[in-house]
């Protein structure tokens, strides 16, 4: 035993060592993991030369191309751009030569280098997608469309407008240097208050955590059990009310709903000590109880997105442990997008490790919160052609103002987190995955156990979400005891969720009942495909569950209307 622990001893001395100089050198993992891939290789001789025979292979064709091409003659491309690749969608890139071979070219290294260091020998999986993912930042950002003389089409709208599109580009650029961001949309379109977050409501309470909007019921009569949401403190709530067309929120109460909303506190360096307790405390389990004090009932539907619903699913395991069953002050629970599993937690994955969390919480402490503006930025990074590069080109070379765009004004309306709260957050749920262990948490003085959910689940999870992955989503069956309905809808984070009723539908939905021992796979060969939004399933779902429709409670001196909708929080930068 003896022997065992001092052998541990200096394994653990060597990890600690090594996060703390990757977190002070290379914090993000830039340069670590392409040395490792680079020195895998070289390890590695036998499958080196294969691949080097491979690509002298595809490096003989592409030149036999690009002479073809230059004689002027046709010839099918030698290397095509990704399905989801539409930087060389123009024509001019296929029907002119010298930029068929400029694409070829830039096409042929780019995926050469990609398959290389994801097929890196004798290199862990997560290793080998860091490195490849910053190695494609810099190449995303050397393709020959981001140039003004690489790129035939912004020189073709510089011709055609005497310049004048440039100049509209350096104005472009100017602007945003000044926003401090690359503007996905423009920013004076859209007042919160006045064409987004409009349906009526009343701020009903108030602490330093958040404010609780109940909307006002637009039904004479409503359902006994309100509905509670729980949103993301990533982000602003309005989300999920943009306009009367778009919000979910809206659609609720014209169901015959009565229903509650957080708003959060966007934190400052005073909240720097704020806690996750903290959130479940006095933002979660006040909510509830202020909308069962307003209604009179004695249980509510619960609803919880993103980061919110991986808070909601630990109050639920909480309130299980801390009430009595009869007690437990939610009905049923609704998780959109949610993470519990935090095992495969997506492309997010290549931002941390030990020693960019270390990195992190190192700011964090300084600053007292982390910067909403570079968590998205990080976000971004993800999909940098679609949402950092697109934006470059079309701006700054071919001097377009974006155009307005309700969903991207949200998104750049970014909000900070507790220092102590996200260190936490980052450390247990991603890094440690404590989550889904049971009793390994403990939170509110409780010890936490999915297992201990029975509560009815409706799941929603998005098919193209790179940040909640659908198929990671899907474990939160695996740890509850109660009834399960998973649904997985077309589109991604954010358009899979803000998904309304139209017609024709836009979009569709795979649904079935989950159980404990099914796998994505499993459940998706039982599920039906159904055309339309998912919220007409949630509704067929959750109605019979909600009693009978009677008048809605009124506000009360407990409970007095403090301020119209959508309150002050939301307003605060």
């Amino acid at each position: 035993m003896t022997t065992t622990k001092s052998a541990q001893m200096p394994q653990a001395a060597w990890k600690a060592a090594k996060a703390e100089i990757e977190s002070t050198i290379d914090p993000m993992g830039m340069t670590t993991p392409l040395l490792h891939a680079q020195l895998a290789w070289m390890s590695h001789p036998q499958e080196l030369a294969e691949a080097a025979a491979e690509f002298s292979s595809k490096l003989w064709s592409l030149q036999a191309h690009s002479w073809r091409r230059a004689l002027g003659m046709t010839n099918d491309d030698v290397e095509k751009p990704n399905p989801d690749d539409t930087r060389f969608a123009d024509p001019m890139w296929t029907d002119a030569a010298s930029w068929d071979i400029t694409k070829e070219w830039y096409l042929m290294f780019t995926h050469h280098i990609q398959n290389m260091l994801y097929e890196a020998p004798g290199m862990a999986n997560r290793d080998r997608r860091r490195a490849a993912f910053w190695w494609r930042e810099w190449l995303n950002a050397m393709a020959p469309t981001n140039f003004l003389w690489t790129n035939p089409m912004a020189m073709q709208k510089a011709a055609e407008s005497n310049g004048e599109s440039l100049v509209r580009g350096m104005k472009n650029f100017l602007a945003d240097l000044k926003a401090g961001d690359i503007r996905m949309t423009t920013s004076d379109s859209f007042k919160v208050g006045q064409n987004l977050a409009t349906t009526p409501g009343k701020v009903v309470f108030r602490n330093r955590m958040l404010e609780v909007i109940r909307y006002t019921p637009s039904q004479e009569k409503v359902h006994s059990t309100p509905i509670v949401i729980v949103t993301p403190w990533i982000n602003k709530f309005y989300i999920l009310d943009l306009n009367s067309k778009k919000s979910l929120v809206r659609f609720l109460v014209e169901q015959g709903f009565d229903v509650y909303i957080t708003s959060w506190k966007n934190p400052d360096p005073t909240m720097k000590d704020v806690s996750f307790d903290d959130y479940l405390t006095e933002g979660i389990s006040k909510i509830i109880d202020v909308a069962k004090g307003i209604s009179g009932a004695g249980q509510v539907h619960a609803v919880g997105y993103c980061i919110g619903g991986a808070a909601l699913t630990t109050y639920m395991a909480w309130a299980n442990a801390h009430y009595e069953a009869k007690d437990v002050p939610v009905k049923s629970v609704t998780l959109l997008t949610t993470l519990v599993d935090y095992h495969k937690p997506g492309d997010i994955e290549v931002f941390l490790d030990e020693g960019s969390f270390k990195w992190l919480s190192r700011n964090m402490e300084k600053k007292g919160f982390l910067d909403g503006k570079e968590m998205a930025s990080a976000f971004r990074l993800l999909r940098s052609n679609s949402l950092i590069w697109h934006y470059v080109v079309h701006g700054y070379l071919y001097g377009e103002t974006p155009p307005p765009f309700d969903v991207l004004f949200w998104n750049m309306d970014t909000t900070r987190m507790p220092a102590k709260m996200h260190s936490w957050y980052l450390r247990n749920f991603y890094l440690d995955n404590a989550l889904i262990k049971k009793d390994e948490l403990t939170i509110a003085g409780e010890k936490i156990d999915l297992g201990r959910i029975v509560q009815p689940v409706y799941a929603v999870a998005a098919a193209d979400d790179h940040i909640a992955p659908w198929r990671q989503t899907f474990r939160i069956n695996n740890f509850t005891a109660g009834p399960k309905r998973y649904v997985l809808s077309s589109s991604g984070h954010i358009l899979g969720i803000v998904n309304p009723v139209v017609n024709p539908p836009k979009r569709d939905y795979w649904v079935a009942d989950a159980e404990r021992h099914d796998s994505p796979d499993s459940w998706r060969d039982k599920s039906t495909q159904t055309a339309g939004s998912w919220w007409e399933d949630w509704m067929a779902w959750l109605k019979p569950q909600s009693g009978a429709l009677g008048a809605p409670g009124a506000n009360s001196r407990k409970y007095p209307a403090l301020a119209d909708a959508p309150g002050t929080y939301v307003l605060e930068p």
